[in-house]
C-alpha cells in the first residue's frame, strides 16, 4: 500500500513584551567602534596525500616563488606536491586590539584539495581593505572532523575538512586608531533601526544623566553630547550609558520558512475581522497485487497484475470568522479554532495576507 503523507512542520510562537526592557549595549553600539575584515593568501604543508592536485598551478607556483625566496631554485615542471595546498585565510580584527595580541584565523582551500587534516599554514599576511598588513598568521590547522577513504571507493566525513581554524593563529602587527569621540560628541547606532526605540533611548539618557544631552537624529542615530565633568573620563561615561535599560520596541512581523514549515510570530502582530473557510483535501493510492491461475492442462501460464484503487476525500470546512485579534493570544487562539496543520496555517496567513487583514509583515523564506 502507498500513501502520500502530509509531514506537519514546526509552529513557534514568540510573546515578548512590547513594554520589556534592554541595556543599551545590547540593542545598540558605538559609531566608530567596529571590526575589520582581514583576508591573505596562504601555503598549507605536511598534508597526507590530500593536497591540491597537478592542475592546480597556482599551487606549483607559489611553492616555487617560496622556495626560491629560501634559496631554492626548481622548474615548475619537475615539482610533484601532494601533500600542499593554496588555501584562503580570513580574520576578524576586533576593535581597540593592539600590537602583539593574538587573533583567531580561518583556513579555507582554494584549489582541489581534499582535506587540511594534519596541515600546517606557512607564514601568511593578513591585509584590510586599504591594501596594508594588519596580521601575520600561521600554525597547525584544526578542522574539527576528518575524511577518511578505502581503496574501494568508500568515504567517511565528518564536518567541512577543505575548511579549518587556528586559534590565536594570527599575531596582530598594526593598530587601528579609533576615533569614536570626535568634539566631544557621541553617536549610538541601534542594532535594529526604530524611530520608537530611538526616542526612548534618547529619553532615557536624559531623564538618567543629564537633560538636553541626547537627540534622536533618526530612526538609528542618537547624538549624545558628553558632559564637561565626563570629557576627561569617557571610559566611564560610555560604561554607564550602556548599562542603562530601554524599553524596546518592535513592528508587527510574521516570518515563514516554507521549506520546514516553521512559522514565527511577533507579539504585534494584529488581524482584522475576517472569515476563513479551510478544507483539506487527501489522496490514498492503494495497490494490490494479485495472480490469475490457469485452466487445469491449458498449457497456460500464471499472470501477475497489479489492481490499483483510488480515493479521494476532500474534508468538509465550515466558515468561520476570526475577530480583531487584541493580543498574540486571541490571535493564535483564533487560528487554531479553524483546526488547522501548520502546513495549512501557512496558506492560511498568506491568504490573510493577501486580503489584507494580516496587520503585519509578512517574510518568506
Amino acid at each position: 500500500m502507498k500513501k502520500i503523507i502530509c509531514i506537519m512542520g514546526l509552529f513557534i510562537l514568540i510573546f515578548t513584551n512590547v513594554y520589556a526592557e534592554s541595556r543599551i549595549k545590547d540593542i545598540a553600539k558605538i559609531d566608530g567602534i567596529r571590526d575589520n575584515m582581514l583576508i591573505g593568501y596562504g601555503i598549507v604543508v605536511g598534508l597526507n596525500g590530500t593536497g591540491d592536485g597537478q592542475n592546480t598551478m597556482f599551487t606549483i607556483q607559489s611553492v616555487v616563488n617560496m622556495l626560491q625566496r629560501l634559496g631554492v631554485s626548481i622548474p615548475p615542471d619537475k615539482l610533484k606536491l601532494k601533500n600542499v595546498a593554496a588555501v584562503i585565510v580570513t580574520a576578524k580584527l576586533p576593535p581597540f586590539v593592539k600590537q602583539g595580541n593574538a587573533i583567531d584565523v580561518t583556513v579555507s582551500s582554494l584549489g582541489d584539495s581534499q582535506s587540511l587534516q594534519g596541515g600546517i599554514l606557512l607564514i601568511t599576511p593578513l591585509s584590510g581593505g586599504d591594501g596594508k598588513v594588519y596580521a601575520v598568521a600561521q600554525g597547525p590547522i584544526s578542522i574539527g572532523g576528518f575524511s577518511l577513504g578505502g581503496g574501494g571507493g568508500e568515504k567517511v566525513q565528518k564536518n567541512f575538512p577543505t575548511v579549518g581554524c587556528i586559534p590565536n593563529g594570527a599575531i596582530v602587527e598594526r593598530n587601528v586608531n579609533i576615533d569614536f569621540a570626535n568634539n566631544q560628541i557621541v553617536t549610538i547606532i541601534l542594532n535594529n533601526p526604530d524611530f520608537t526605540t530611538a526616542a526612548r533611548v534618547a529619553v532615557t539618557i536624559n531623564n538618567t544623566i543629564e537633560n538636553n544631552m541626547a537627540k534622536a537624529i533618526d530612526a538609528a542615530s542618537i547624538q549624545i553630547n558628553i558632559p564637561l565633568s565626563y570629557q576627561n573620563n569617557l571610559v566611564n561615561f560610555l560604561a554607564s550609558l550602556e548599562n542603562l535599560n530601554v524599553a524596546v520596541d518592535s513592528i508587527g512581523k510574521v516570518v515563514i520558512a516554507e521549506r520546514t514549515g516553521t512559522v514565527v510570530m511577533g507579539e504585534n502582530v494584529r488581524i482584522s475581522t475576517v472569515a476563513i473557510a479551510h478544507g483539506n483535501l487527501s489522496l490514498e493510492i492503494k495497490t494490490k497485487v494479485e495472480a490469475s491461475q490457469p485452466a487445469p492442462l491449458s498449457q497456460g501460464k500464471t499472470t501477475v497484475f497489479e489492481d490499483t484503487d483510488l480515493l479521494v476525500n476532500e474534508e468538509g470546512s465550515r466558515l468561520l470568522v476570526v475577530p480583531y485579534g487584541a493580543n498574540l493570544g486571541e490571535v493564535v487562539k483564533a487560528l487554531n479554532a479553524i483546526g488547522v496543520t501548520t502546513r495549512d496555517l501557512i496558506a492560511v496567513i498568506q491568504a490573510i495576507k493577501k486580503a489584507g487583514a494580516l496587520q503585519a509583515e509578512l517574510e518568506i523564506m
